[in-house]
């Protein structure tokens, strides 16, 4: 059997691939001006171009790699493995890492332009940290995958997903119910009722074109087309850029290292999905070909990490093949490196699509107590509390600037005597990934009565807080920023050390076949 580039199932895996693109796009137009303040030149001009460009190159390989696959078993099933933004990296580096450094200097300078073009130039510092994560980390990922717990990497994930996607476009659905009610309806039937409708229309295709209608109907959105931004775009070189501002490495590592790492292992799981459904890839070069597309992406000025997708049984199951991919990126850079994306946008607002991005969320969500053992659940809801408390720090801060406080001591005082407890809101927020991840994962080696490992854990959360990579947090002029260095977070070092201490002796002091004491 003789594999083709395109065949006519690729047409369905195109529609649905293309959509779940089209929609990262419209959230990084909606992200980068409306919440960023953005320039249209940044956006259109710099930003999407190098989008594009890294759209264009994943898809690419993943389709040579599914003919390669192909040609070599002398098959014509084999599917290529879905590519696009990742949808959490772009969330988390927005709002932990691009919107903190944008109102820093807006409060310290003043100048709107600046704090702009300095929260991007932190963004792609953000993207370049997590490629090189994701590259390296291709050689030894297997290693990883053998000791860092599902329940510790999927709750730490959902814990974003539940607050920073979640709730946002929750709070978005019920400040528009007539949009966002029906597309949500349409999403629910779909994913979660299993159905598809007549004539094979893909759902998600139904759930936008809904929400559109809705969005004009209503008057959500109206104006006349913008077209100063269309015209052609070719993405330019931003290493100068990226390396005169490698120092917010240090500012947001934990956040920067951590996503990389889901990242990595995130793509490792969907190559485990696609292996399943019959079509083995290299892990190696798979891997490492999605840190190289997202270096690419940094290099040329995109913020925004890419990904290997979830969903390769399902767009096989459709009978996509080769062609779905490659058309995706040269569709998606198409749009990209011409600027029309500024008219989809005028013509889709984000509401008509805000249905899906919920759906995201709410099923990286429920995954991280599906895809795990039962008797883990109680690490899951741990691993899920310091990602919510990170948004409850984002929110008193948002409501603090709305009120023109000022981010000082004598704040912090105002808010103990209110009863707020502001040093652990602070302190969890500030490498909050990597504090879900360890503490969920001590939560398993208990559960799993592997008390040396909850240990070992507790013992790297000590030194960890002991340099200020966990719960090391300072003020700054209008904001709270990490602090790195010296026995800075040294309360929270002791505690985690006084509970590696407890986990190490447990063995000696404890009876496992006794039933567990009853809660009071």
């Amino acid at each position: 059997m003789r594999a083709r580039w395109f065949v006519r199932g690729d047409l369905d895996g195109f529609f649905g691939l293309a959509l779940d693109n089209l929609i990262q796009l419209l959230l990084i137009v909606a992200l980068c001006k409306g919440l960023l303040g953005f320039p249209d030149d940044l956006l259109y001009a710099r930003i999407l171009p190098a989008v594009g460009l890294s759209i264009l190159i994943g898809n690419l390989f993943y389709s040579w790699q599914g003919m390669q696959l192909a040609r070599r078993q002398g098959r014509a099933d084999v599917c290529a493995l879905p590519y696009g933004i990742n949808t959490v990296s772009l969330i988390v580096f927005v709002f932990l890492v691009m919107l903190p450094v944008k109102i820093d200097v807006l409060e310290r300078t003043g100048d709107a332009a600046l704090a702009a073009e300095t929260a991007w130039k932190a963004g792609l510092v953000a993207c370049l940290g997590s490629g090189l994560v994701e590259l390296l980390g291709a050689f030894v990922v297997d290693r990883l995958r053998r000791h860092v717990p599902r329940a510790a990497l999927l709750s730490t994930l959902a814990g974003i997903a539940l607050t920073f996607i979640s709730l946002d476009f929750l709070f978005r659905t019920y400040a528009h119910p007539v949009i966002g009610l029906s597309t949500f309806a349409i999403v629910c039937l779909v994913y979660f009722g299993k159905v598809r409708f007549k004539g094979g229309i893909p759902g998600g295709a139904v759930a936008v074109a809904l929400g559109t209608a809705l969005c004009w109907m209503t008057g959500l959105a109206h104006g006349s087309a913008p077209t100063e931004s269309v015209g052609l775009h070719m993405p330019t070189p931003a290493v100068g850029s990226l390396f005169g501002s490698l120092a917010y490495l240090d500012d947001y590592f934990s956040i920067i290292f951590a996503m990389g790492l889901f990242n990595l292992l995130g793509s490792l799981q969907n190559l485990d999905s696609a292996e399943a459904a019959g079509d083995r890839f290299s892990t190696r070069l798979s891997l490492a070909a999605n840190g190289i597309g997202t270096i690419v992406a940094c290099s040329f000025g995109s913020c925004f990490p890419t990904t290997i997708y979830i969903g390769h049984p399902g767009w096989k199951a459709l009978g996509a093949r080769l062609g779905y991919s490659w058309l995706d990126g040269v569709v998606m850079t198409a749009i990209a490196f011409t600027g029309s994306v500024s008219v989809i946008a005028w013509a889709v607002p984000i509401e008509a699509g805000m249905a899906i991005v919920l759906w995201i969320a709410i099923v990286i969500t429920a995954q991280a107590f599906q895809a795990t053992p039962r008797e883990h659940a109680p690490a899951v809801v741990i691993g899920l509390l310091p990602g919510v408390a990170a948004w409850g720090a984002f929110m008193l801060k948002m409501g603090a600037r709305a009120a023109d406080a000022k981010f000082t001591p004598s704040f912090g005082e105002t808010l103990a005597a209110t009863g707020v407890h502001y040093q652990g809101v602070f302190a969890l927020a500030e490498g909050g990934i990597f504090t879900a991840m360890i503490v969920a994962a001590a939560t398993v080696g208990v559960i799993e009565g592997r008390f040396r490992l909850a240990a070992a854990w507790c013992f790297a959360a000590a030194v960890l807080s002991f340099f200020g990579l966990m719960h090391g947090w300072r003020w700054t002029s209008g904001d709270t920023a990490l602090a790195l260095g010296w026995d800075v977070a040294r309360d929270a070092a002791i505690g985690y050390a006084i509970m590696s201490a407890i986990f190490f002796v447990a063995p000696w002091v404890t009876d496992r076949s006794k039933p567990p004491e009853p809660a009071p």
